[in-house]
């Protein structure tokens, strides 16, 4: 306040000490942006829009005027003339809410000459305002943000649109993949690409109900009803049917194209409200609020939202805004670094070789033997193809990616027929008899003998090798952030469970999130996203405990130790209570296995 003013605010007081000023509203404007100027007999006041949760708190000092405190800036200020406080009330009242914007007020005590230079500088701050509040807005805002557009983060997609809850939400899936945007054609009349994955039932059923099957059925695909799993030594053997447990197959091996195709034609065919961002993900912040604060121009309600949110910035440099984080980002996770998740695990001394070949007749069992270097595994996919995945050390990997067509071709054969050892026999040591007491409730594959696997007579693909690897986060959620798949676990390849794993965390998080919403829980509070972490973590783990086992079973190559591996297939093989377990487990039908 100027030195006149106060002169005459001093002066009124000595005159009549219960006299009000006579306020004069001269002008005064009520839209976003344009100051209030209210001119008393003390000077001239300049107040910015009246906000929605305006509640003003007049106070009298022993000496000048009242004192203005401001309920969002936490501050002291100024204020005009007693008389004020019932004419700001009716002025809120009447005020549209329409017309209401952040508060911030800020007094200044005008003379004439100065007043247009005033009326300037309040002009350009608000033009600085209506910028910021344009930039603000233009940070998009979701519920869910899915950081990884592959097979499995596209399934926790598929299986939010399909369920009456969750189809609501809004969703961005943020990967840099080109196929994401584009209408991948797939021709039946194409070699097969290497790269598969073996569909358990369970995994299935899940894609039928989201409606995303329907899709691979369209393109090649090879279901099968029989396994046949026997080692080198000539003494472990076992026979799987899908007649075992009166089902139709056993699994369905599919291109992960085919899968991928399929999930993102699921998707675009619904009405899911998705965003996706061909982009990569460079930084995320878990708690923005300090962030949405600074800028004062953020109304209270966007305040609260981002405050709420995690904020994700891309690699074009613009950011996005989501109450939860997926990531679904692979064994490299980006949102696990980020998040500061810890993992457990290490590298297998061992990579594994895939490739497709091509048989003379079509191919509809599931092959697997174990060998001194490794499993190697024969996979139908339809159309005379078989999908080969070869796992040995990392030297003999690079030697059979390199030798030419033919010695692989042959190497392949021996390792599938008389290579390493001789065939299995069903009577071998007495194991018929030796599990004789369990005859009466036999199921029809321990009758079967054993079978040659078809011949390979040509290669329809490149060879690819990967290394192989174990690692298991020790947490998959915490607060606005959850992990799924390969970004939580990774595990040996010799089952062809890593995708089913993926896929059921994908779906067990969709039944969490759903469950959140009906209840009107936020679905980032790490409480619920924990419920999720409970029901999939004994399920992964149990897996990934048992395969690693089967790894370092057969990295020992001693006499003893081979007759129990023999053992423990015969009973396999023979004990029918054993076997249905097994086959159950391994198609997903129920999570941890009998013996636990």
């Amino acid at each position: 306040m100027c030195e006149r003013g106060r002169g005459e605010w001093n002066r009124g007081m000595k005159k009549k000490e219960n006299q009000r000023e006579r306020v004069d509203f001269t002008r005064f404007f009520t839209t976003p942006n344009v100051p209030l100027l209210i001119q008393t007999g003390c000077g001239q006041y300049k107040f910015s829009s009246i906000a929605p949760t305006f509640k003003s708190i007049f106070k009298r000092r022993p000496r000048g005027p009242p004192i203005f405190v401001s309920p969002l800036h936490k501050m002291n200020r100024y204020a005009a003339m007693p008389a004020l406080e019932s004419c700001l009330i009716r002025l809120i009242k009447n005020t549209t809410v329409s017309n209401l914007s952040a508060l911030r007020i800020s007094r200044k005590s005008f003379c004439t000459e100065n007043f247009k230079a005033a009326a300037s500088t309040s002009g350009q701050l608000s033009n600085d305002h209506e910028q910021k509040q344009t930039i603000s807005k233009n940070i998009e805002q979701y519920d869910v943000a899915i950081v990884g557009g592959g097979m499995v983060g596209m399934a926790l997609a598929c299986f939010l649109a399909s369920m009456p809850l969750t189809k609501q939400l809004s969703v961005a899936i943020i990967d840099s993949n080109p196929a994401l945007g584009i209408n991948l054609c797939i021709k039946k009349d194409e070699p097969p690409d290497p790269r598969v994955s073996t569909v358990t039932p369970a995994s299935i059923s899940f894609l039928q109900d989201a409606g995303a099957w329907k899709y691979v059925e369209q393109n090649r695909h090879a279901y099968f009803d029989k396994m046949q799993v026997w080692d080198y030594t000539g003494l472990g053997y076992a026979r799987y049917d899908a007649r075992d447990v009166n089902k139709d197959f056993l699994g369905c091996v599919a291109e992960n194209k085919v899968l991928h195709s399929a999930l993102l034609s699921c998707i675009k065919d619904s009405d899911f409200k998705k965003t996706i961002y061909p982009l990569r993900l460079t930084s995320m912040t878990l708690n923005p609020t300090s962030i949405s604060m600074v800028d004062e121009s953020v109304t209270s309600r966007e305040s609260s939202a981002q405050g709420q949110s995690a904020e994700l910035q891309l690699s074009d440099g613009s950011s996005i805004y989501a109450k939860l984080v997926v990531g679904a980002d692979g064994g490299k996770s980006r949102v696990r670094e980020l998040a500061r998740f810890k993992t457990t695990g290490w590298n297998y001394s061992q990579n594994a070789i895939i490739c497709t070949v091509e048989h003379t007749s079509e191919n509809r069992c599931a092959w697997q033997r174990f060998l001194p270097t490794g499993p190697i595994a024969l996979l139908p996919m339809g159309d005379k193809f078989s999908n080969i995945v070869w796992t040995m050390s990392p030297t003999e990997s690079n030697n059979h990616k390199s030798i030419n067509e033919e010695a692989f071709l042959e190497e392949v054969n021996s390792a599938l027929d008389y290579g390493y050892g001789p065939h299995p026999t069903s009577t071998l040591s007495g194991n018929r008899d030796i599990f004789s007491w369990f005859k009466t409730d036999q199921t029809l594959s321990a009758n079967e003998f054993f079978e040659i696997p078809p011949k390979v007579v040509r290669l329809a693909s490149e060879r690819m090798v990967f290394p192989l690897s174990l690692r298991h986060a020790n947490s998959y959620a915490s607060k606005r952030v959850v992990l799924i798949g390969d970004a939580a676990h990774t595990i040996h390849p010799l089952a062809g469970q890593g995708v089913n794993l993926g896929f059921g965390d994908a779906f067990s998080l969709s039944r969490i999130i759903a469950e959140g919403i009906a209840l009107g829980t936020d679905i980032g509070e790490v409480n619920l996203l924990k419920k999720y972490e409970a029901d999939r973590k004994p399920a992964n783990i149990t897996m990934m405990a048992i395969l690693d086992g089967f790894q370092k079973a057969y990295s020992i190559d001693l006499g003893p130790f081979n007759f129990l591996r023999a053992a423990a297939f015969s009973g396999a093989n023979y004990i029918s209570p054993l076997k249905r377990n097994i086959i159950s487990y391994a198609s997903g039908e129920q999570k941890l296995p009998v013996f636990f």
